[in-house]
């Protein structure tokens, strides 16, 4: 799918930079033409001498260098798809705001092609709100954001903010052209909506209530609705699991509050909606600012219940929006979804069981049933979470064409 593919590969100034050499040599080898432009900064982790040998065209460096001058408009019209990895939060922040001082930044601004960019940075720029608002720019500019990874930074500290691994980009690559050159899709036009993930409801600043869900099988679900054709919203829960697809735009939320205000603003404007994040029932009634002293034997905590999020979609559902739910249970299982397709107003609900040997929570497996509002039932053999989110995407095509 990349063979002959033209990619220009821009890397700015970061820790993540020693990666570009894997990720040239990646699509080098996958048959790409690749032609890597660096910024100043980007030169003082990995040499534009090693990117030269390893993508066998020349980097230039400097916007006065030889030819660069003129090259760089020709640069930007001659990449079918510009991958700026790693993007760093000076880069984004000037992309965004079209600085231009730099060759990368002066080719990025010609560029006529397709743009994807990469970030990395430590967790606390990552979530800064301009940094936050400078993705949001270039999302509207209908660039593509590749999901960062979570675990160690460069300051030694664990959370977001690590550029995707060079096999996932070359894998999001792959995806992006084979979109580009297929038919027209079942599922083209539509808008979709998933969530995914357990959520957390604090009970004071360093414990709180949670389930075992790893968001696999949402995240199963978000993909193939995107390799059907839609345009997928993924609203994910707190997980160490995250997807490169280019179809998905994630939204991260915490707690089932964020998650159901999260689902309502983007609901109107949605065709289909899975339901499969493991939303938190209950939720503390009080949370506590300082942390709960062990002063007593026992100790009881007021519960409340949070936002029906399913409900409050199926009372609100247009006709043609379709709306699938989940039902895990571990007794009395095809009365409670059958009950819940009902009460909820569902199209569709997938059922399956803690009792079932290889499904749910955290397996790579999963056994389920389908029913639908028509009355078809469909039981499905135990296979991986990706071939049944096949099958549940194929059941919701028919339904849409029921």
């Amino acid at each position: 799918m990349l063979h002959g593919k033209k990619i220009l590969l821009g890397v700015s100034g970061s820790i993540a930079a020693y990666k570009a050499a894997t990720l040239t040599r990646l699509l080098v080898k996958e048959g790409a033409i690749v032609k890597v432009v660096m910024t100043p900064a980007a030169a003082d982790f990995i040499t534009p001498l090693t990117l030269a040998t390893l993508s066998k065209n020349e980097v230039p460096l400097h916007i006065s260098d030889h030819n660069s001058w003129n090259n760089h408009v020709m640069l930007g019209r001659w990449a079918d798809v510009m991958l700026i990895a790693p993007a760093s939060a000076n880069t984004l922040a000037k992309m965004a705001n079209g600085l231009c001082d730099n060759l990368l930044l002066a080719i990025y601004l010609s560029a006529a092609c397709p743009v994807l960019f990469a970030p990395a940075m430590d967790e606390d720029m990552w979530r800064h709100p301009a940094t936050r608002a400078n993705l949001e720019k270039l999302r509207q500019y209908g660039h593509l954001q590749i999901p960062v990874d979570s675990g160690e930074l460069a300051s030694g500290l664990f959370g977001e903010g690590r550029m995707a691994e060079p096999e996932s980009m070359v894998a999001l690559l792959r995806r992006h052209f084979s979109q580009a050159s297929n038919a027209r899709k079942p599922l083209d036009g539509k808008v979709a909506v998933v969530t995914a993930g357990p959520t957390i409801e604090h009970i004071d600043p360093v414990r709180y209530i949670t389930n075992h869900s790893s968001g696999k099988m949402g995240i199963a679900i978000a993909e193939a609705l995107a390799d059907a054709g839609a345009r997928v919203k993924l609203v994910l829960g707190p997980t160490h699991l995250t997807t490169h697809h280019p179809g998905i735009d994630i939204i991260n939320v915490q707690s089932a509050e964020e998650m159901f205000r999260s689902v309502i603003a983007v609901y109107p404007l949605s065709d289909i909606v899975v339901a499969a994040a493991a939303v938190a029932d209950y939720r503390p009634a009080q949370t506590s600012d300082k942390k709960i002293k062990k002063d007593n034997e026992q100790l009881s905590i007021a519960l409340e219940k949070t936002h029906d999020i399913l409900k409050t979609l199926g009372n609100n559902k247009g006709p043609q929006q379709l709306l699938v739910g989940f039902s895990l249970e571990t007794n009395n299982e095809r009365e409670y979804a059958l009950k819940k397709l009902r009460d909820k107003n569902l199209d569709m609900i997938v059922m399956n069981s803690l009792a079932d040997a290889g499904a749910g929570f955290n397996y790579d497996t999963n056994k389920v049933t389908l029913f639908d509002h028509h009355g078809k039932e469909r039981s499905l053999p135990l296979k991986s979470k990706q071939e049944v989110a096949k099958d549940i995407v194929s059941a919701i095509i028919e339904l849409q064409h029921a």
